[in-house]
């Protein structure tokens, strides 16, 4: 049934904020941008990690559900192979702590934070993302 994670959307009001702001985190400019398309800022979308997996920012305003006042949304894990220099980066950021780096079991570690538009991103070593990794390539 659930094959892969195919897209995440999180929700900002300020467009071109959360444009930079995840720019300057990724490291790269999103490949799409609603704006650029003449259809006003609404949404954008990055390609990020091993699998290029979808991370999208969509104009609050199409939001099913209230933003901006407390933390909201699923917590989405992505892989990172170092959580204290992830999270020290996302804090430098403008990022606020959510849940601190917590040993969650054998070859997992989490952490979260609260992105400067409402957002949770989770934090995640996981060791069964590298196995799987490895045996892709």
């Amino acid at each position: 049934m659930l094959r892969g994670l195919c897209t995440v959307n999180f929700f900002a009001e300020d467009h071109a904020a959360a444009a930079k702001w995840y720019s300057e985190l990724f490291g790269v400019p999103p490949y799409y941008d609603s704006a650029d398309y003449g259809k006003g800022p609404g949404y954008l979308e990055f390609r990020i990690g091993d699998y290029e997996h979808e991370f999208g920012i969509l104009s609050s305003t199409f939001a099913p559900h209230p933003t901006g006042g407390s933390p909201s949304g699923a917590v989405v894990y992505w892989h990172v192979d170092d959580i204290e220099a992830a999270l020290q980066r996302v804090l430098a950021l403008g990022a606020t702590e959510h849940a601190p780096i917590t040993k969650q079991g054998d070859g997992f570690i989490t952490a979260s934070v609260v992105d400067p538009f409402g957002n949770v991103l989770g934090l995640m070593y996981n060791q069964h993302y590298l196995d799987i990794l490895a045996k892709r390539t």
